[in-house]
């Protein structure tokens, strides 16, 4: 379980990627597509292409 140490923001991306880009991928789509500046203090809550497993993403750098 994630507990964040103060009020967060959470964004779900509707569009499914592709997970194999890594965290570093997910951050650059998450600043590039998003328009999530680096230490924006969202979390970006991504998920896979069949559907089947989510990842999040909380943009720091």
């Amino acid at each position: 379980m994630i507990f964040p140490d103060q009020a967060v923001r959470i964004v779900i991306a509707t569009k499914p990627v592709d997970f194999r880009k890594g965290h570093d991928g997910l951050a650059a789509m998450a600043h590039a597509e998003l328009g999530f500046a680096p230490k924006a203090g969202a979390m970006v809550v991504f998920r896979s292409k069949r559907g089947d497993r989510l990842s999040f993403h909380i943009p720091t750098a």
